[in-house]
């Protein structure tokens, strides 16, 4: 048996172990985990450093870079996810009632773990704690395929991990990585039916194109976050400055960035006079419709096919729009299902606007950086899904879980 094809079996018996572990066990665990990744914090960053001088050699651009960095702030955010976790109430064996029949057959549903969930990613090494300790809460094995820029990051983080499912009496297999980043590997890890569940792609465009075409098993996809801001007519514009330079430049190689403002035609000239030496100031790259370019010194006109770009940078697109419905328009074309935010203090546009906007995150006045599992309080996110099935958005812990009916007889049968 290969080694792609024993890991998946091996996971899969395990989740099978899990599925009788009950709640308060299931958050000792992690907070277990946490304290080995608090009190491994600097093997982890001796790991990382050696991702990040390849990462540096192989010439990574500056997202993907800061996307791969670990430092003590954001180790420290790896354990307080799975702590946050272990707070949450457990979704699995919850029942919900359905009704009676007329022959007297009680219909329930309850929440049941979907077995074995493979996280196919690129760099991110965060994403090693954040998905084990998430299945693991939701009775999942998780099986992880970190790419060749975190590797030593993710395996040193997982053997972490491990240790202590060993050390409470249970399989280690429960939490695994591939150990090599082949991609004839991860081929073969996508045609693993008969023992994974579901995989979830995270990671750039290309990648999880490349595992939504060749996957023999149902994919989640957790797409590329083309994030608009929408300054409506009748927004306050300081609050419409803060959220333009927090959504854009707090961090800029995340998914939840701010990669496209469109502005109202009646607030252009006053909107624009203030964003754009902010933007400057904090040296963004303007590329701008012609309408809008003469408010910028620097601007870049770009025409109409050029938007829609996932800049992952310091880097934005502006375009003057006549109105919400012509922002809503862009929105449809060149969003990607992701994160949209509006700023308006007219409550109808408001609502009207999240209502039509296609999106798993629509945001009123406040930034698109709360489009975040652990800002919505469902603890460490696993990926934020732009596919709508069976989640759409921040997926925590009961997105990794389904439903199945409990009916209840006394004797009935089919006439």
């Amino acid at each position: 048996m290969s080694l792609i094809k024993t890991l998946s079996k091996n996971a899969a018996e395990a989740a099978r172990v899990l599925s009788v572990i009950d709640e308060a066990d299931k958050n000792a665990v992690l907070f277990d985990m946490a304290v080995s990744l608090r009190e491994h914090t600097n093997q982890i960053i001796t790991a990382n450093l050696e991702d990040l001088q390849l990462a540096n050699e192989n010439g990574l651009s500056n997202a993907m870079i800061d996307r791969l960095t670990l430092n003590q702030e954001r180790i420290e955010a790896m354990a307080e996810g799975l702590e946050t976790v272990a707070t949450l109430p457990d979704p699995v064996g919850v029942e919900r009632e359905i009704g009676t029949r007329p022959n007297g057959l009680k219909i329930k549903k309850m929440r049941v773990p979907l077995g074995v969930v493979c996280m196919i990613y690129e760099a991110r090494p965060n994403v090693t704690a954040d998905a084990a300790g998430l299945c693991f809460k939701s009775g999942n094995a998780a099986i992880l395929r970190g790419g060749k820029e975190a590797l030593a990051s993710s395996k040193f983080i997982a053997n972490l991990l491990q240790d202590v499912l060993e050390k409470h009496g249970l399989p280690r297999e429960l939490i695994s990585v591939v150990p090599n980043p082949d991609r004839q590997l991860m081929q073969e890890l996508m045609e693993q039916k008969d023992y994974i569940d579901v995989i979830i792609p995270r990671g750039g465009e290309g990648l999880i194109n490349y595992v939504t075409e060749n996957s023999k098993v149902p994919v989640i996809q957790h797409f590329k976050g083309v994030c608009h801001l929408y300054i409506d007519k009748d927004a306050d514009l300081e609050t419409a400055i803060n959220l333009l330079v927090n959504g854009k430049t707090q961090r800029t190689g995340v998914c939840n960035a701010i990669e496209g403002l469109l502005v109202h035609e009646e607030i252009a000239e006053d909107f624009l006079a203030l964003a754009g030496p902010i933007l400057e100031e904090h040296s963004v790259k303007v590329n701008a419709c012609e309408a809008s370019s003469k408010y910028f010194d620097n601007a870049t006109t770009i025409t109409e096919e050029q938007f829609g770009e996932e800049y992952l940078d310091l880097e934005i697109a502006v375009r003057i729009v006549p109105s919400v419905e012509g922002a809503m328009q862009h929105i449809a074309r060149f969003g990607s299902n992701h994160t949209e935010v509006i700023c308006t203090k007219d409550e109808l546009v408001a609502k009207r606007f999240q209502r039509s906007v296609d999106a798993s995150v629509v945001m009123v006045n406040a930034s698109s950086r709360f489009s975040d599992g652990s800002q919505l309080g469902l603890g460490a996110e696993i990926g934020i899904a732009t596919t709508k099935l069976h989640a759409y958005g921040p997926m925590g812990l009961e997105s990794l879980t389904t439903e199945k009916y409990l009916v209840d007889g006394n004797g009935q049968i089919r006439a």
